[in-house]
């Protein structure tokens, strides 16, 4: 089973992450948690690009193809070995947060994002897709108070000096991809606290490990 998490900065991604790890381990189900960018000795390079926000003027397609590097090495050396030995695995963004974020918000064509997914990694696709869906407003507020209070490094935040028009094109972009994909797509509502955002995941799960 291949299970992804996308949203928003600011949408508990990380701490629920912490949530499905012990749903798994309660059901003995064998997992490898993951993430994107920086999995790989080599991704965690470029990571150290995309994300630091002292790196100024990085054109739409190089942020493109940086992420495509990164997805390469992760796929190759992480997601598909784990696959193949039955493993769920379990990953901090994927292949939609791309389409989003450089293309529902960079304004890239999404069939060229969509070809080099194709192209490169033949088109691998998560199982699942939680969704964590909150305006951007307060996860971006979440995501500063963690910056301020240390929980989250100012040297990753890039991202989060973006415009609120930017993210919301980006949550725009998420629920126009859920809405396509329903099937795979299960939108949690992030706006409410941890602990019901956990049950609603918990209780997704359930539905297809039970």
């Amino acid at each position: 089973m291949f299970i992804t998490i996308e949203g928003i900065e600011g949408s508990g991604k990380t701490t629920q992450i912490v949530h499905v790890k012990e749903f798994l381990e309660r059901k003995g189900i064998q997992y490898v948690i993951t993430k994107e960018p920086g999995a790989t000795q080599i991704g965690k390079k470029v990571r150290s690009i995309l994300l630091d926000p002292k790196i100024q003027g990085i054109e739409p397609l190089t942020e493109l193809l940086l992420y495509m590097a990164d997805r390469v090495q992760h796929v190759t050396e992480i997601i598909r070995p784990a696959l193949a030995s039955g493993k769920t695995v379990l990953c901090d963004r994927f292949h939609d947060a791309t389409v989003v974020y450089q293309g529902f918000a960079r304004g890239i064509d999404l069939k060229i994002i969509n070809t080099l997914h194709r192209v490169l990694l033949d088109g691998i696709q998560p199982d699942i897709t939680l969704l964590l869906d909150l305006p951007p407003e307060q996860g971006l507020a979440r995501a500063w108070k963690q910056i301020e209070n240390g929980t989250r490094t100012d040297m990753e935040s890039r991202f989060e000096r973006e415009t609120i028009g930017f993210h919301e094109k980006v949550r725009k972009g998420y629920l126009e991809l859920a809405k396509k994909e329903p099937e795979r797509f299960r939108i949690i509502n992030a706006a409410q606290n941890e602990m019901k955002v956990k049950n609603e995941i918990i209780k997704t799960l359930s539905l297809l490990y039970d």
